[in-house]
């Protein structure tokens, strides 16, 4: 009887303790307002059944004293009817007065988040809206949710700047906006959330730097900024982050030094920096304090120097990559290796030397590769690790003798000679100090009479051109000197330093990696090679260039090897190798860039059997055209000589997985023909010089030929015409006739009549297009030395909106700016091109030449802001503020479009 009397007694007390999951909703104005939440939403009566109590039966509701103050749809799924037209539609929340959770993650909700949400639901603490296909823009109103203390809105497409009222969110514990296409900066007003623990913002479009007082978050413990485009240097206030466990700043554009404050994070576990712009030394303190670091990468920097002894010996480092950098230095001391961690070690890609020590053995998988180790291999380096690129004894695909023997010597070592008798050895200081002196006797001797002859020469040469002059009466200039390097003659004398190349595959692996080089991996046929996808043993996927020298020139590969080993930026696209062996038949192995080419990304299909059209939207647009200009600008006004790409179009700007920019078709890449360097001296000797080549410059191996493509580039991006850029001007005449007229730097609307239908933009984006085709337009110029340089392009890109608001507000402002300004170096060209650019009758078309243009005017490779003399500025046109070569013969060319 005892017994039954307590089972009794513990039943009563379940029954009280589980009394409030049984209650009844209360509210009628609730329970109407849930009901019309379930008809928007198309929810299903297997989740929300209409007849029973939300309170005790809906699945995801949560009552207190018979009020409804949670919400969770998360993985709900839709009617048939709801499923077809999905919306964000949540109105009913409204009379909700008293919710704290809404969750609808992974919920389709397409559509903008009402303003009503935060300035209604005050009650609110947890917001999750995680994967939900949300747009627009965050409303400022999120400011007046005070009590929120998690906000979920991460892998949708939301746009726009993150607004500063979320400052004021003082409860926020989680903040997480990752996978969106925000814009901007990281609002100031953020150091104010002393509350936050964990902040995501990482693979969105956001630059600026890192707020200065982000140290004042102290709770924090997890931040992630990757994947953006974030500026500047690493505060120092980074380091009062004590509890901070998780850091990932990786793939920005962060330059400067890493912070020595950073060592007082002494929680952190997890440190990513890799793919950035850092540089200078590791400071030696640093590392020991991070007692807890697992996880360090650093990779793909600019960092120099030796690496502190510590950075190897941190105890539980289960992962450390410092790839990719300009370390040297020989490795840590056996004596101070630990036990074995199981971890994962990459220093592949810097300038390491010396024999393997122990400390290797700490690690389970080693990358040493594209280092100067030498010796042997021991034992404890592990069997499968990464050895390539090295100076080791018995080791296939190391680097050459010389290039080992010339890396020691400078360092003042011994090599080993991959074991072999006659290791080289420095030079002793005697010896060296009999041969500085016979170098400088001889340096002397040989520079007075280069002088002399020098002096001759000229005196010769300005003789003979004003001899010619008067020779030839009218006719233009006289070429001078050898064969410019642009022309079609083979290419000699090229010295390629083939260790700095990649690695030298077999014609076996390169076979095995394509499926015996089959058409299913067939990805195009090129007129330098044909192009196959492939995949290594190591799982990298690869691009193989076939070069059949039955068919193609044999310096077309030549001239691109060449390029390669005297040339590295990171809008070039990566190359991996060669395998030359073949007589006929040579392979060049490039990185695969997985969202193919511009030419294909730019409008597609969404699937081989379906009508849909997928088309880029304009921030990857303007991404791409920056990328591309970056590229150019680097060959153009970074190489000496100044390097012309002579391919840009579509089809040669490739894209990798997060649609960056990787210029490839290089086989065609020239220096500068030396023509551009006679018209300054011309200018200089007022000569008369050689006449203009025709619309997109005829004569290829000129910077300006190089702009001209790549304003038909930036023609295809607004327009959306896929093949314009690859199409000759022959064929695109009545294309510009029915183009140029909607490019007006007076008139913003009427560019809207020729962008890509496709193309979503509001009003900022217009701008931003009317911007890009001004630039287009101003490429376009039919006269090689009217045409802006890259760098200006450049520059105009990187700020769209500065270009039309400025020139639209008033030329009087912009004929003040420097001539040497971008902006001032864009619209001379762009009013030298209004006057250009007239319309000519028909009868007159049969005179054109080169294309659809008429040859006319003076020469000039850039012709950009190089001659400030002041009879150039006598010469210019009263509205213009582009300094420009003089006309000397007093021509104006006709052409055809206006």
């Amino acid at each position: 009887m005892r017994n039954v009397l307590c089972i009794t007694f513990l039943l009563l007390l379940v029954l009280l303790c589980f009394e409030p999951t049984f209650q009844q909703l209360s509210s009628r104005a609730e329970r109407v307002a849930l009901l019309n939440l379930r008809s928007s939403l198309g929810l299903r009566s297997k989740d929300w059944p209409i007849k029973a109590d939300p309170c005790s039966v809906w699945k995801g509701i949560e009552c207190q004293n018979g009020r409804v103050v949670g919400i969770n749809v998360s993985g709900f799924r839709r009617t048939r009817l709801g499923s077809k037209h999905p919306q964000f539609v949540v109105d009913a929340l409204a009379n909700l007065t008293l919710l704290q959770s809404f969750n609808a993650s992974n919920f389709l909700l397409p559509g903008v988040i009402p303003d009503w949400v935060g300035s209604t639901l005050k009650s609110l603490q947890v917001l999750d809206l995680r994967s939900c296909s949300i747009l627009g823009s965050i409303p400022l109103s999120f400011g007046n949710l005070t009590n929120l203390t998690t906000l979920y809105l991460s892998n949708n497409k939301l746009n726009g700047t993150i607004p500063t009222s979320i400052g004021q969110l003082v409860q926020l514990s989680v903040l997480d906006l990752s996978h969106n296409e925000l814009t901007g900066s990281i609002p100031l007003s953020f150091s104010s959330l002393a509350n936050l623990s964990f902040l995501d913002l990482s693979s969105n479009r956001l630059d600026g730097s890192i707020p200065p007082l982000i140290g004042s978050i102290r709770q924090l413990q997890n931040l992630n900024l990757s994947s953006n485009n974030i500026t500047a240097s690493l505060p120092a206030s980074l380091g009062d982050l004590g509890r901070l466990v998780d850091l990932d700043l990786s793939f920005n554009k962060f330059s400067g030094l890493l912070p020595t404050d950073l060592r007082s994070m002494s929680s952190l576990q997890r440190m990513v920096i890799g793919n950035n712009l850092l540089g200078g030394s590791l400071p030696e303190d640093l590392f020991p304090s991070l007692r807890q670091l697992q996880v360090l990468a650093l990779n793909d920097n600019g960092f120099t120097g030796a690496v502190p002894d510590a950075l190897f010996l941190i105890p539980g480092l289960r992962l450390l990559d410092i790839s990719g950098n300009n370390f040297t230095g020989m490795l840590p001391n056996s004596s101070l290796a630990s036990n074995s961690t199981g971890g994962a070690l990459n220093i592949s890609r810097n300038m390491f030397y010396g024999s393997l020590m122990p400390v290797i053995g700490i690690f389970s998988a080693v990358d040493l590769s594209g280092n100067y180790f030498e010796g042997r291999v021991p034992n404890f380096v592990p069997r499968d690790a990464s050895l390539e690129s090295n100076c080791l004894q018995n080791i296939s695909s190391q680097r050459t003798l010389a290039d080992c023997s010339s890396f020691y010597t400078e360092k003042g070592l011994s090599f080993d000679n991959f074991g072999k008798p006659n290791s080289v050895q420095p030079p002793s200081a005697e010896k060296s100090s009999k041969n500085n002196k016979r170098v400088i006797i001889l340096g002397s001797v040989l520079g007075g009479v280069g002088f002399i002859v020098l002096l001759v020469l000229l005196v010769v040469l300005l003789f003979l051109y004003i001899g010619g002059k008067r020779a030839s009466g009218n006719q233009r200039g006289v070429s001078v000197g050898p064969i410019p390097t642009g022309s079609s003659e083979p290419p000699s004398g090229l010295s390629i330093n083939f260790a700095s190349l990649g690695e030298n595959f077999t014609d076996k692996q390169l076979l095995q990696a394509t499926g015996g080089l089959s058409d299913e991996n067939l990805i195009k046929l090129g007129h330098s090679g044909d192009l196959f996808r492939g995949v290594l043993d190591n799982g990298a996927n690869v691009v193989i260039k076939k070069i059949d020298l039955r068919t193609v020139k044999k310096e077309t590969y030549l001239v691109e090897l060449d390029l390669f080993s005297k040339v590295s930026h990171t809008r070039l696209v990566p190359f991996l190798g060669h395998c030359l062996d073949n007589e006929h038949e040579k392979y060049l192995v490039y990185k695969y860039m997985p969202n193919g080419d511009l030419a294909s990304s730019l409008v597609r299909k969404t699937n081989v059997d379906d009508e849909n059209i997928q088309s880029l939207d304009w921030i990857t647009r303007l991404k791409i055209a920056l990328g591309a200009a970056e590229g150019l600008a680097y060959m153009h006004h970074e190489c000496s000589p100044p390097l012309v790409h002579r391919d840009v179009q579509a089809s040669s700007i490739l894209l990798d997985d997060k649609f960056e920019v990787r210029l490839g078709s290089l086989s065609e890449v020239c220096a500068q023909d030396g023509d551009s360097h006679q018209n300054r001296i011309s200018r200089l000797l007022r000569l008369p010089q050689s006449s203009e080549q025709g619309s997109s410059g005829s004569q290829t191996s000129i910077c300006s030929y190089d702009v001209y493509c790549f304003g038909k580039v930036l023609l295809e991006l607004v327009t959306g015409k896929v093949g314009i850029s690859a199409t000759p001007d022959t064929q695109l005449k009545e294309f510009y006739d029915q183009t140029f007229p909607y490019i007006s730097i007076h008139d913003k609307e009427l560019v809207s009549k020729i962008i890509d239908p496709n193309l979503i933009v509001d009003e900022d984006f217009l701008e931003e297009v009317w911007a890009m085709a001004v630039v287009a337009k101003s490429c376009l110029n039919p006269k090689p030395s009217r045409r802006p340089q890259m760098r200006y392009i450049l520059k105009a890109l990187e700020n769209p909106l500065k270009v039309v608001r400025e020139e639209s507000s008033g030329s009087a402002r912009l004929r003040a700016t420097s001539s040497r300004s971008w902006n001032a170096a864009l619209f001379g060209s762009w009013r030298q091109s209004l006057s250009d650019l007239t319309v000519v009758p028909a009868a007159a078309m049969s005179r054109t030449v080169g294309g659809s243009f008429k040859q006319s005017g003076t020469s000039g490779s850039q012709g950009s802001g190089q001659n400030n003399s002041g009879e150039a500025s006598r010469r210019r046109h009263s509205k213009e503020i582009f300094p420009e070569p003089p006309d000397e013969q007093g021509e104006r060319a006709e052409y055809h479009y206006q």
